[in-house]
């Protein structure tokens, strides 16, 4: 080994749910990869980066980033968004296909790989369309996609209301075991609605989207990957019955999973507050005991993915009153402390909380990543779990600053961000 060509992270608590591990060790890497974990053997020449206090983890995985690119760069970039991941400790996400042109063709999928790779900031998987223009009217090629380079599908951003084609989706792709993700809103009961249908939503005046938009597609989508054995993912999950729902289903060992948002698990309704845009999105913040219930579905190990939904928009898109703003709010920089939270109040373990958010995932994806075993990329985040700062969108690196969190003090701070081997983020700088 070559001793200019190696970092040692020292002494820092590594955490790997991967491989059940959580213990204080050194890391060693060489030529992008995890050479050996514990107290190796140190080469001369060895540059040596001190882990002392901090937390030294894979590399967080977010299988639900909008990237915007290509076709709303005004919104944000591929570069941008990658960059706000590196700062997050994120070092892979998954795209969400709704850009334009659509991912539903592979010239697109290379387009966004070929962005990802000039940018350099973190790994981008990108997620095909299930249906072709996001129409919902006829399946995309699945198969080309995956080949492509797409590790999912989804409509995400809309539902595929139709049974019909939900069935065929889930057939055509258990022939190569894709994964199906689901935006599940009934559009028919969301209607005209801006934000949970509640207290909140008759106070201010404003026009509801019940539960049940969420909870009676979930019910028919679980009815179809029984009868056709289809991998499928609840995205955003935000309601009690939904997760019941999934709860029942893999009581029954059918292939169904979920992820929820930080800010579902975190807020409720009433940060609406005044009309505020930043707290509208799509599924909407639900109610106290809904919330409760996402709690409790991660505790018992039902929701095992934690994803933001990062959905960056510009002022404008925000700046209009509230029916007639966009979905959405950034997340990417906000994943890790918001939940760390979980760990504080005792909903989850460090290692349980790290696991929605690294190997979990990426089992999911199929993806090599997550993991700090010898041998495989080092993509890592080293981060100090207890430092607190106060969320201000100002200090944000991407484009988007449409943040939900404003204000939020939070503890756990991103310090380094290793993708292959290469810092790609330093606290700072």
């Amino acid at each position: 080994m070559n001793g200019a060509d190696c970092i040692l992270i020292k002494g820092g608590r590594v955490v790997d749910p991967a491989h059940n591990l959580d213990t204080t060790a050194d890391l060693l890497l060489e030529g992008g990869l995890i050479r050996a974990v514990g107290r190796p053997d140190v080469p001369a020449g060895c540059r040596v980066i001190s882990a002392a206090g901090l937390v030294v983890a894979p590399g967080l995985v977010d299988m639900h980033v909008h990237l915007r690119e290509p076709g709303y760069e005004y919104k944000e970039t591929i570069a941008g968004a990658t960059r706000a991941a590196a700062a997050g400790g994120v070092t892979a996400v998954a795209a969400m296909p709704n850009t334009n042109p659509v991912i539903d063709d592979p010239s697109v999928v290379g387009y966004v790989l070929e962005k990802a790779r000039v940018a350099g900031h973190a790994n981008v998987h990108p997620i095909g369309a299930i249906t072709r223009g996001l129409k919902g009217e006829a399946l995309s090629e699945m198969g080309l996609l995956q080949r492509a380079g797409c590790v999912a599908f989804s409509d995400d951003g809309r539902a595929v209301m139709d049974s019909g084609l939900m069935r065929k989706a889930l057939e055509y792709s258990r022939a190569f075991g894709a994964l199906i993700i689901q935006h599940a809103e009934d559009s028919a009961l969301v209607g005209c609605g801006c934000m949970n249908e509640g207290v909140t939503s008759s106070r201010l005046g404003l026009p509801g989207i019940p539960n049940a938009s969420e909870e009676v597609l979930v019910d028919r989508d679980i009815r179809l990957v029984a009868l056709t054995g289809g991998r499928y993912h609840v995205a955003h999950l935000s309601t009690a019955g939904a997760l019941t729902a999934v709860t029942a289903a893999r009581v029954r060992g059918l292939p169904v999973t979920c992820e929820v948002t930080p800010h579902h698990f975190a807020l409720t309704d009433s940060a609406v507050g005044h009309y505020d845009t930043n707290a509208k999105m799509a599924p909407p913040l639900r109610d106290e005991k809904d919330r409760q219930a996402l709690l409790e579905g991660l505790a018992r190990g039902t929701i095992t993915v934690i994803a933001t939904d990062h959905a960056p928009h510009d002022i404008d898109s925000k700046r209009v009153p509230f029916c007639q703003a966009a979905n959405g709010v950034v997340g990417l920089e906000t994943l890790l402390p918001v939940s760390l939270e979980l760990v504080r109040d005792g909903v989850l373990d460090l290692k349980g909380c790290l696991a929605t958010m690294t190997c979990n995932p990426a089992r999911m994806l199929g993806i090599d990543r997550g993991t700090l075993e010898v041998g495989k990329v080092a993509d890592l985040v080293l981060f100090d779990p207890e430092e607190a700062w106060e969320v201000d969108a100002i200090d944000l690196h991407g484009s988007g600053r449409n943040t939900c969190f404003q204000g939020r003090q939070v503890r756990g701070r991103v310090k380094t961000t290793f993708l292959a081997g290469r810092v790609v983020h330093r606290d700072g700088t």
